[in-house]
This record gives C-alpha cells, sequence and structure tokens, in this order.
C-alpha cells in the first residue's frame, strides 16, 4: 500500500474487530479503533485483545460509544477516515429475549450516528455487520442474498436486518457506498465466552454438564475468523457501484441502483451440532456430559451460506474446516487460561 489508508474499525475490543484490526495493520493500514469496553460478557477478555492490540504498530485506540454523537461527529471531523467498518452491536439472539432496549440504542441509534458521520464526512466505503440471523424463518438451503428476508425470529435479527435498509436508505440518498456482511456463526482463538465453543470447552474441562439444545440436531455454517477477516478485508477496498442493470419490477435483494451490496461470509458447509461437539471431544480428549434439551426461542434450526456473490465479488470463499479450527481455538483457550 503506497499510502497508509485511515481506517475505523468500530467493536475493536470485540472478538472479530480485534483480529481484523491486527490484520490491517499487518497490511499497512492506519487503524484506529474504538469500543465501549462493556460488560456484557467478560471486560478482561476485551481488556487482553485491547493489550496486543495498543502494542500493534499502526493502531491507536479511543474508549468511546457508538451512541455518543458527539463523540463520534469529533472522531470523524479530526480523523478524515478513507473506510468505516462498522462491527459495534449489542450481540446475542438469547440476550436480545430478556434486554430488548440494549439493541435499539446501539444496534439502531448507534448505527445512524455511522452513517451520519460517514455521510457528512465523505468516507469512500461504509462495511458494516449484518448476521446470518436475519434469514429467520426462511427454509430454501443454501441462504443466499439474494432471497427476501422479511421474517427475523428474534429482534437481534430485526436490528440487523434494520441496519442493512438504513444502510440502503443513505446509499440512494446521499451515495454513501455501503456494503452489508452477514456473518455465519463465527469461532476461533480470542471468540466470544457466549458463543458455543467457548461455553462447551469450559464446562467439558470442568467436568460439567452441556447444555445441547434441538437434542444436538442444529445445523451450523461455523465460520472460523481468519476466513471471516479475509473476506473483509477483501471487500473493503471494493466499494461498490450502482447496478445498471438493476430492476424494480424484479427487484435483487443483494444489490441496487445506488452503490449497496450485501455478501453471505460463511464456510458454506453446515455442520451438525452433535458433530461439533464430537470434534471438541476429540481436540480435548476428554467426554462430554450432554444435557439434550428442545430447541431456545429465537434459534433457528439450521444456517447455510451461499457464497457465490462473495466469491465472485472478491475471488475468495472460507475454508478453514472445524478440525483445524477447534483445535487453533483450544490450543489458544488452554494457554490463556493455563488449564
Amino acid at each position: 500500500m503506497a499510502e497508509k489508508h485511515a481506517i475505523l474499525v468500530t467493536g475493536a475490543a470485540g472478538f472479530i474487530g480485534f483480529h481484523l484490526s491486527r490484520k490491517l495493520c499487518s497490511l499497512g493500514y492506519a487503524v484506529t479503533g474504538i469500543d465501549n469496553l462493556n460488560d456484557y460478557y467478560e471486560v478482561s477478555l476485551k481488556e487482553a485483545r485491547l493489550g496486543i492490540l495498543k502494542n500493534t504498530e499502526g493502531f491507536s485506540f479511543h474508549k468511546l460509544d457508538i451512541t455518543d454523537k458527539k463523540a463520534i461527529d469529533s472522531l470523524f471531523e479530526k480523523s478524515k477516515f478513507k473506510y468505516v467498518v462498522n462491527l459495534a452491536a449489542q450481540a446475542g439472539v438469547r440476550y436480545s429475549l430478556t434486554n430488548p432496549y440494549a439493541y435499539l440504542e446501539s444496534n439502531l441509534h448507534g448505527f445512524l450516528n455511522i452513517l451520519e458521520a460517514c455521510r457528512h464526512n465523505k468516507v469512500e466505503h461504509l462495511v458494516y455487520a449484518s448476521s446470518s440471523s436475519v434469514y429467520g424463518a426462511n427454509k430454501t438451503m443454501p441462504f443466499s442474498v439474494h432471497h427476501n428476508v422479511d421474517h427475523p425470529i428474534s429482534l437481534y435479527a430485526a436490528t440487523k436486518k434494520s441496519n442493512e435498509l438504513m444502510a440502503h436508505t443513505y446509499s440512494a440518498l446521499f451515495n454513501l457506498p455501503t456494503t452489508g456482511l452477514r456473518f455465519f456463526t463465527v469461532y476461533g482463538p480470542y471468540g466470544r465466552p457466549d458463543m458455543a465453543l467457548f461455553i462447551f470447552t469450559k464446562a467439558i474441562l470442568e467436568g460439567k454438564p452441556i447444555e445441547v439444545y434441538n437434542h444436538g440436531k442444529m445445523k451450523r455454517d461455523f465460520t472460523y475468523v481468519d476466513d471471516i477477516v479475509e473476506g473483509i478485508v477483501r471487500l473493503i477496498p471494493t466499494v461498490p457501484k450502482g447496478e445498471k442493470s438493476w430492476n424494480g419490477a424484479t427487484p435483487d435483494a443483494a444489490s441496487s441502483f445506488a452503490p449497496y451490496r450485501l455478501y453471505n461470509i460463511g464456510n458454506n458447509s453446515p455442520v451438525e451440532l452433535m458433530h461439533f461437539i464430537e470434534v471438541i471431544e476429540d481436540k480435548l480428549g476428554k467426554k462430554a456430559v450432554k444435557n439434550l434439551l428442545p430447541i431456545q426461542e429465537g434459534d433457528v434450526p439450521e444456517t447455510y451460506a451461499d457464497v457465490e456473490a462473495l466469491t465472485e465479488a472478491v475471488g475468495f470463499k472460507p475454508s478453514t474446516s472445524i478440525e483445524t479450527g477447534i483445535g487453533n481455538f483450544i490450543s489458544w483457550y488452554k494457554e490463556y487460561y493455563k488449564k
């Protein structure tokens, strides 16, 4: 990279934000990271990620909440970002059943602040995290960005679908190029403690039973974090343009007359939860005590990503096997927690 492009990563102390920020720094970007370091899960893990980032050349950090419009506007005016990657959000499907207002505040109000700041500061491309959860009640597999997604089954999913709609509005009204990324069950080292891999690993090592929903028949398109990061990195300079062939009489959901695109980033290979657990057991050398339960409210039984649009756009699709990915996670977990 001839010049150091200024890029903002929101949610930089988060799981994906941490890995993305490190990769961008290694590629020569000047990365500004922001995070509010909230306590949705253990803050010490966020601080550990941040400790590594703060020792990374090309990275600077501001403790900021994207819901703080004044602080966000001030940062954008000073920093002149070329690109913005918005990963800051209230995450988790189940938490939205008990704390709905947290989702509206961060995922809608916060995202609006980012859109407004991008619009007024001539950002060249906003890339933002959506989620595979937007597919909701859809049954056609694999999930395609060309499918209609109007039947979410969790408030979290509804806020992510809302982000896509808000982004389209800004692309259409203000010619702001936006790209939405629907992530499929991301896992890997420094992962989130509220995710299955983390919960199962911890419980198995401690000899405690694990809760296996839908009697283990759930299928997830588990996607290794390095694959997610590679997809994002390739898409950042791939600035969308309006599609001249786009037709409102037969609208394509993944593109637009405006500079707006949507992509799935998933492994394109769904794995049954019971097999996922078997791989963890194998890597740990220890069997799990399983408590089989019915499916939870807000959960979908299966996710499966069609990544054809991503492959066409940037010549890449995720391919890390769960055996490799889980092995890497467990090696990290044992070292980090001294197990």
